[in-house]
């Protein structure tokens, strides 16, 4: 009896710590799986990853969630797609690789402190980033466009089809830079994968679209090359929230605090932010920011963008009324086709550029706009803001204008990022064209490009 009483609670005490251990095993997955992910990584701004911003993508990257769209109803048909796209992930500009190695220099050399992540830093991490990667393309970044392309043909697969890209219905244009040339070249592959299909589909260069901030002589003049037009940025990064965190930082290393300038925990936020986003590493040197030192760090981004792209200085987003016209040129022409023999010459149209290529336009159109504009003193009051860079322009950021055909006429969708969005002003999510065009009838009529970037020199 004692003997059976004793096997019998061997074998529950087994199974308890068979139980146990299964128990802990899945939950040093479940944290391994999710500490893989920097948990800062939301606050990467222009240097996030799409997934961060669709992280449905993370368990299955070629996944469309449909409950992030509003569709008209289903007799309506697509009938013709722009997207508007900012290249893949890339590798730091020249710029940026000499402040993280300026960064790395002094981490190396002068922080004493011996915590683990430090010690990894200095005994096993190298500097490798190179001043020839300035800002070129990574494999991830062909990634993101093999897969966006193959996510679109899921999306609107009428539209993406091996007839319309026989028939030469789809256009692919992009930026000069190597970045833009290569995502275009990753995004055709991803189509002919998609489809199943080779045909010449050679894209074309075109930096006055897809570049035009650097040949609007008000902006480069008033904003791009005038220090004071970020006066704002500088005043926050002088500021206490940004002293708070160099001090931290400076604590953290056993370092004086000045040797830590705004520069170095810049340099240091890059370098967590790149080693995640091209090697989806979560590396040491995210230990040297909390969740607090991010949110100071993303709005120092944010505060940038606003006054350099977006609603900062009015000739930010009046630069890119040369992209909003060729956009409306095109759907024009769509529409008037569908309105005379019901053929559209052109599908779809793709168009690779960068995050200011997309920031001015999305400005225009009077998207994400805050009630209060961000400045260098209300940090504080701006964490529900709306214009949160890495939410809008991550790499492979995309603006998708569709047009339908319905019984009762023609209707337009916008999505960004793959989500749908209901432009300022109009209630229905996919209003009829001709509400729209109402709507930016102003931009329409005016906004001439030469008119609004020229200098009045009198």
């Amino acid at each position: 009896m004692v003997k059976q009483v004793v096997t019998t609670i061997c074998f529950v005490l087994f199974h308890c710590i068979i139980s146990y251990w299964a128990f802990m095993s899945s939950c040093s997955i479940h944290s391994s799986t999710k500490t893989s992910i920097p948990a800062i990584a939301r606050y990467f701004g222009t240097k996030g990853r799409y997934e961060e911003v669709n992280t449905h993508l993370i368990d299955d990257i070629l996944a469309i969630n449909n409950s992030l769209v509003k569709l008209p109803s289903s007799t309506c048909s697509e009938i013709h797609l722009t997207a508007i796209v900012r290249h893949g992930t890339r590798f730091p500009t020249t710029k940026n690789i000499k402040k993280m190695r300026e960064f790395y220099d002094l981490v190396v050399r002068n922080a004493t402190n011996n915590l683990k992540y430090l010690s990894e830093i200095k005994s096993h991490w190298e500097m490798w980033y190179k001043d020839e990667m300035d800002g070129r393309l990574v494999d991830k970044g062909r990634e993101d466009h093999r897969y966006l392309a193959q996510r679109l043909i899921r999306w609107f697969p009428s539209l993406l089809t091996k007839d319309n890209l026989r028939k030469g219905r789809v256009n692919l244009t992009t930026s000069s830079k190597h970045r833009c040339v290569n995502s275009t070249i990753a995004f055709r592959e991803g189509l002919m994968t998609g489809l199943g299909i080779e045909v010449e589909l050679e894209p074309a260069v075109n930096d006055a679209l897809m570049r035009y901030f650097d040949q609007c002589e008000r902006f480069v003049k008033e904003v791009e090359n005038n220090e004071s037009a970020l006066e704002e940025v500088k005043r926050f990064n002088e500021g206490p929230e940004m002293k708070r965190v160099m001090e931290k930082m400076a604590d953290r290393l056993e370092v004086p605090y000045t040797s830590i300038t705004d520069d170095s925990v810049e340099a240091a936020f890059y370098l967590c932010a790149y080693e995640f986003t091209i090697r989806e590493v979560n590396s040491p040197w995210c230990q040297l920011f909390d969740e607090v030192d991010a949110q100071v760090m993303e709005y120092s981004g944010d505060l940038k963008q606003y006054w350099k792209r977006s609603y900062g200085h009015d000739i930010n987003s009046k630069s890119s009324c040369i992209l909003f016209h060729d956009l409306f040129h095109r759907l024009n022409q769509v529409v008037s086709q569908i309105n005379s023999d019901g053929t559209v010459l052109q599908a779809v149209t793709v168009q690779v550029g960068h995050a200011e290529t997309l920031i001015p336009l999305l400005t225009l159109l009077d998207l994400f706009k805050d009630d209060t504009p961000l400045n260098s003193t209300n940090f504080a009051t701006q964490q529900n803001r709306t214009f949160r860079s890495g939410h809008i322009v991550p790499y492979a950021a995309n603006l998708l204008v569709v047009l339908y055909k319905c019984p009762e006429g023609v209707r337009m969708g916008v999505r960004l990022n793959e989500k749908s969005l209901t432009l300022p002003g109009l209630t229905d999510p996919v209003p009829m064209y001709e509400d729209v065009m109402k709507r930016y009838r102003a931009l329409l009529d005016g906004c001439d490009q030469e008119t609004v970037c020229k200098m009045n020199y009198t």
